[in-house]
């Protein structure tokens, strides 16, 4: 899988060491920053990473800063995007398999390493259920435009 990855200052720790468990799992890595734990805005960061999934470039997106609001804020503005500010596996599980979330954010400031690890694994492993599930995740494409039209 490709999985675009970025953070702010405050979640740059907690991004790094998810790049490097992604990376010794076998996939892509595409780090769209920080390069540094240096104060900067985490919206430049959020939105590159988001636009790559929003874009179809990489597969899905983690995103970490201080709390994950900021970052999953951001990323949902991008069409295309569905992202879950995620504090344990169980909710990221649903978000996936219920919104077809695209994107996980998490909190640089209150999960440990290990809690991310737990939770971007469900993240990755989860399948979108569909069904009854794909009407509403179209209802929610068709708000930010990116919904493919139906063929008459």
């Amino acid at each position: 899988m490709v999985i675009a990855v970025g953070s702010d200052h405050a979640g740059y720790h907690l991004k790094e060491h998810v790049k490097d468990v992604l990376l010794a799992s076998g996939h892509e890595i595409v780090d769209v920053g920080t390069a540094t734990p240096d104060s900067v805005d985490y919206p430049a960061f959020a939105e590159q990473a988001a636009r790559l999934v929003g874009d179809g470039q990489v597969d899905r997106a983690v995103l970490a800063c201080g709390s994950g609001v900021g970052v999953a804020i951001v990323a949902n503005k991008v069409a295309g995007v569905r992202a879950v500010n995620a504090h344990d596996p169980s909710e990221v599980e649903m978000a996936r398999r219920h919104n077809d979330a695209n994107a996980v954010t998490l909190s640089g400031a209150r999960l440990a390493p290990d809690q991310a690890d737990a939770i971007v694994e469900r993240f990755l492993r989860t399948a979108f259920e569909g069904g009854r599930h794909a009407r509403r995740v179209a209802q929610i494409s068709e708000l930010d435009g990116s919904a493919v039209p139906s063929e008459a």
